[in-house]
């Protein structure tokens, strides 16, 4: 995902002199490209989050777009005052991109997970927040983000994230792609999990079932036809995301759901708990301990939905 974001916003600033990168002391040798085509449109801002994004939000307002990378909880909690006041206040152009979001730096400790960044965010006025669930829907979410006019938050994976498209989709903003359809179960799933969600799908298919899996990438705003959609037409819905349960994808379908009227299925929410991980390990080992796998989603929908059948072999 970051080397698919490397290459499209070195392209963006490529044909928009307008485009700048800001980075917290990371990704150096990761934006050559940039630093080569436009050198004087790339700062090290160093770790100094907060004053980096104070330096963005004066760029925008001067008539630049700013994007503003680096790990997740850095570009997130450590300056959430300055997105706050600065940058939301004035609904500024700046698109805020977080690398290694979830779990992806899980061996790294809790300082660098980041589970509690959607809630946080997407609790702005004014803000957007993407999800991408692959490297071609990088590319398309920060293309989209940059003719936004506001802010907008993006949380991308760190290296080697499976594809789940063949090619790169048609993005919008706050319209969800549906990757397979089913019937009966429905995975709204967001950032590096959708393909869990799919295996997790693949799983179930072992019972007879055929799930339907929608990469939902943007939590805010929703996409509230397609939740309209599949709660009319599924027995049972489950939204997937290596983020916290409470204010996240999860979470925001939960409130939709609170306001609309009655609708025909039942929610299911899978994502990290409330409480941190104190345990040390890779991302796999992460999702894990958390439940965020295939075979810990499939037997939860069938337990669910469908307790009373055996699991196929």
């Amino acid at each position: 995902m970051r080397n698919a974001f490397a290459a499209e916003v070195n392209a963006q600033a490529v044909s928009d002199s307008r485009v700048v990168l800001l980075s917290g002391d990371i990704g150096n040798r990761l934006f050559d490209p940039i630093k080569a085509s436009a050198p004087d449109r790339f700062l090290n801002c160093g770790v100094a989050e907060a004053n980096m994004m104070t330096v963005a939000a004066g760029m925008a307002m001067n008539g630049l777009r700013p994007v503003v990378y680096t790990i997740a909880p850095f570009v997130t909690t450590r300056c959430l005052e300055q997105i706050r006041v600065d940058v939301c206040y004035h609904q500024l152009p700046v698109v805020i991109v977080g690398v290694g979001a979830g779990l992806s730096y899980a061996s790294l400790g809790a300082t660098h997970h980041s589970c509690e960044d959607i809630a946080l965010l997407r609790s702005l006025p004014n803000m957007t927040v993407i999800s991408p669930a692959d490297a071609h829907e990088v590319r398309g979410a920060l293309r989209a983000a940059l003719r936004h006019d506001g802010p907008v938050y993006i949380r991308i994976g760190k290296k080697g994230e499976p594809l789940v498209h063949d090619q790169e989709p048609e993005f919008n903003i706050g319209q969800a792609i549906v990757i397979r359809p089913g019937r009966r179960v429905a995975f709204l799933a967001n950032g590096t999990v959708v393909k869990v969600a799919l295996d997790a799908a693949d799983r179930l298919g072992q019972l007879g079932l055929s799930p339907e899996v929608v990469s939902f990438h943007t939590v805010k705003p929703l996409d509230q036809a397609t939740l309209t959609r599949v709660f009319d037409q599924f027995d049972l819905v489950v939204t997937v995301e290596e983020h916290s349960v409470m204010g996240g994808l999860g979470g925001s379908v939960a409130e939709w759901l609170a306001d609309t009227e009655p609708r025909r299925a039942r929610l299911l929410r899978v994502g990290t708990p409330d409480t941190f991980l104190h345990q040390a390990g890779e991302q796999n080992h992460a999702r894990e301990v958390f439940g965020l796998t295939p075979e810990h989603i499939a037997e939860r929908v069938r337990a669910r939905l469908i307790g009373a059948l055996p699991v196929a072999a």
